[in-house]
């Protein structure tokens, strides 16, 4: 698996969003500030709505900014290396029925996926439970993971 087209993905996904981002803020903004939307009467939210959605969304474009910038931030300087586990490493994992599942540690953006070689890569962060059980291990370790009453084990595989 290549580690940089993996990161190229994951950084052109955060683009999307952010863009996907910045256009809902633009649409709750015009929303907020349009003439048409004035209120008649003090039972006439729309406007006030709107206003509160526009911040809300304003607050989401500056959380998608911070993602982007750690994840450009990781490429030239990724801490990890074939031997730890650490930002910015790709890893395979495999189950005891040698089910395998890619993730790549990043610093934020949890839960995003994206697809190289038809492979499916999971964005996982330190502060998840994943996260938290991977951090620091080495290829060979194994790992345990409790999910509700259920207990998935796997091994690291691979550290790219």
């Amino acid at each position: 698996m290549n580690k940089k087209r993996v990161h190229k993905q994951l950084i052109l996904a955060l683009e999307a969003t952010y863009q996907g981002a910045v256009n809902a803020a633009q649409r709750a903004y015009n929303t907020a500030t349009n003439n048409e939307n004035v209120a008649e009467n003090k039972y006439d939210t729309l406007a006030l709505e709107a206003s509160y959605l526009a911040q809300g969304q304003a607050r989401r474009v500056a959380e998608c900014a911070q993602d982007l910038a750690a994840f450009e931030k990781l490429n030239s300087s990724s801490t990890s290396s074939q031997s730890s586990l650490g930002l910015g490493a790709l890893v395979l994992l495999r189950d005891l029925d040698d089910n395998e599942k890619y993730i790549f540690y990043g610093p934020s953006a949890g839960g995003l996926k994206v697809r190289v070689a038809e492979k499916e890569i999971v964005v996982v962060t330190p502060g998840s439970p994943l996260g938290a059980v991977i951090k620091d291990r080495s290829v060979g370790d194994e790992i345990s993971l409790s999910i509700g009453n259920k207990v998935i084990e796997y091994e690291i595989a691979e550290i790219y």
